[in-house]
């Protein structure tokens, strides 16, 4: 690409883009963190090699995978078991996998083995170390699993149709970081290279796993899959109500993934010309999506209608595509999408972003939180007003006391130690809420600011219970898209929207929700495998299984 600017668009506004019902649609993009570290061993030339071996003909028994990364060694240990159909759940609940692993900071000696190998299938329940940076564990997809061992057994290759539909051998339900069971803190390793990065150590994990995942059933299948399918095959994942609160609770996070996000895209609508090479590549990803979405089918009625009206649409994004003016081609097909749904708006925001490597990728330098909030204090009662009034105007015309808009409350579950939703009106336990009340929270302090300036520690000294907003107005004072600008107690507040969201940061792909609470998604389908990580490879954004 030709001509490259300094340039930008302006931003998209944060009232527009932090709303659930647009959160709840956004794509993975190349700034997902699965496909920066993946960028990254590209262009490092990494390898993943499989260094122990210690399986049984059945794959039962313990395996290490390493890795070096920016002149570290990390190495996945991997520990498999028999296991009771009974036992198989996708549920936080459960107490027994197919698979658990840790991810190990350097290279294990026997001993390390041999305390992995005892505690990894325990989970919550094991012993771990510093050295040990993710736990993690997995069941197997049984029916393509089955499906493939039976084909690799007999010399020839799985079905490709259910490879396609399904996309992975194995599904994590869990990839625990950042201090968790004694596993090693986040600020061990968050200034090495090549993991500090957002998620990186626990999407390393990931990528490792799906490397695990095809060793293993070529071993147990006795024969080797084809590149292509293999490719295709990614690590499956089932995500809850667990991961939903990260949002809010990481205000200044979120700030950064969006500011990134949305600079990426006003970069590139500020693109002046494209040449001949790039309109073909532009042409050649708007046709990768179709494809994508013709390949992606949900059973949930609701979003499998989003999706099919989203593949009927997309036609229209494809036909501007041949019909581009040569003065801001990209901001121009922006323009035009904008008229569109707003699932058609975030396939393109993605897309536009994939176009333009040059102008995006160092932005994911920009998407950690090394320091937390760094605000200033208001000057007075007046200032948090003003403040308010700007930025919280959306959350202060609620009626929170009304049953729809305060329907939900979010608290932390006794046993599990997981977050979980409940109804203020049919079940107990309204009383240990968590704090995720944000909107009602500064709206009940908006309306108790005196008349009269004063000190903001004498207001918060006369009501203490307002310090948490007071706090969170002045975050979004300095970070405009660190606030779901919604209320997530109402009760048309669905979870699902916020866990779409931090998903496509990792770079989920394939969607699949069981709820309004749930989702399975895929991660690394179309990656290059272990031993293709070269720098031309990294093109896998929504991949398409050819024909």
């Amino acid at each position: 690409m030709k001509d490259l600017p300094d340039p930008q668009a302006p931003l998209r506004r944060p009232h527009d883009v932090m709303r659930l019902a647009r959160m709840g649609v956004m794509m993975p993009t190349r700034l997902s963190f699965l496909r920066a570290l993946v960028r990254r061993l590209c262009g490092e030339r990494a390898e993943i090699t499989r260094t122990l071996w210690h399986m049984d003909a059945d794959g039962i028994g313990h395996s290490v995978h390493r890795v070096t990364l920016s002149g570290h060694v990390y190495s996945l240990v991997s520990v498999t078991r028999p296991l009771d159909p009974a036992d198989r759940s996708d549920r936080v609940i459960a107490t027994a996998w197919d698979a658990a692993f840790v991810l190990f900071d350097g290279t294990p000696t026997d001993d390390d083995l041999a305390r992995i190998s005892a505690n990894a299938p325990l989970q919550e329940a094991g012993r771990f170390s510093p050295r040990d940076l993710v736990l993690s564990r997995a069941n197997k997809s049984v029916r393509l699993w089955e499906e493939t061992v039976r084909a690799l057994r007999v010399g020839r290759q799985p079905d490709a149709a259910m490879i396609r539909d399904i996309g992975y051998l194995m599904r994590t339900t869990a990839v625990y970081g950042n201090g968790k069971f004694g596993i090693a803190d986040r600020h061990l390793i968050s200034d090495r290279p090549g993991l500090e990065g957002a998620f990186a150590a626990e999407m390393l994990t990931v990528l490792m796993i799906r490397q695990f995942t095809l060793d293993l059933v070529e071993h147990v299948g006795q024969g080797r899959l084809d590149r292509r399918l293999a490719r295709h095959l990614g690590i499956g994942n089932a995500t809850g109500l667990g991961m939903a609160p990260f949002l809010v609770h990481h205000p200044v996070l979120l700030n950064n993934w969006m500011v990134a996000r949305e600079t990426a895209l006003a970069r590139v609508r500020a693109v002046p010309t494209l040449d001949a090479a790039d309109r073909d590549r532009l042409q050649a990803l708007v046709a990768r999506a179709a494809a994508h979405l013709d390949e992606w089918h949900v059973p949930m009625e609701e979003h499998e209608a989003t999706l099919r009206q989203l593949a009927a649409d997309w036609p229209q994004i494809q036909s501007a595509v041949t019909q581009l003016p040569e003065d801001h081609p990209l901001d121009a097909l922006w323009q035009q999408g904008q008229t569109m749904r707003v699932p058609v708006q975030e396939l393109l925001a993605a897309t536009l972003i994939e176009m333009c490597p040059d102008l995006v990728d160092g932005l994911t330098d920009c998407m950690a939180d090394p320091f937390g909030p760094l605000v200033g204090a208001f000057a007075d009662t007046d200032h948090l007003r003003r403040s308010i009034a700007s930025h919280w105007a959306w959350a202060l015309d609620i009626d929170y006391d009304a049953r729809p808009d305060c329907e939900r409350f979010w608290y932390v579950s006794a046993a599990k130690l997981e977050p979980r939703i409940g109804n203020r009106f049919a079940e107990e336990g309204a009383a240990l809420e968590t704090p995720l009340d944000v909107a009602r929270r500064v709206a009940r302090a908006y309306a108790d600011l005196p008349k009269t300036p004063c000190a903001v520690s004498a207001f918060v000294a006369r009501y203490p219970q307002h310090a948490l907003a007071v706090q969170r107005a002045a975050i979004l004072d300095r970070y405009p898209y660190a606030e779901i600008r919604d209320n997530l107690i109402a009760a048309t507040c669905r979870p699902i929207d916020m866990l779409r969201c931090k998903l496509s940061f990792f770079g989920a792909t394939k969607f699949d929700p069981k709820s309004d609470l749930w989702t399975r998604i895929t991660l690394a389908q179309g990656a290059p495998l272990g031993d293709e990580m070269r720098p031309e490879m990294d093109d896998w954004w929504l991949p398409v299984l050819a024909a």
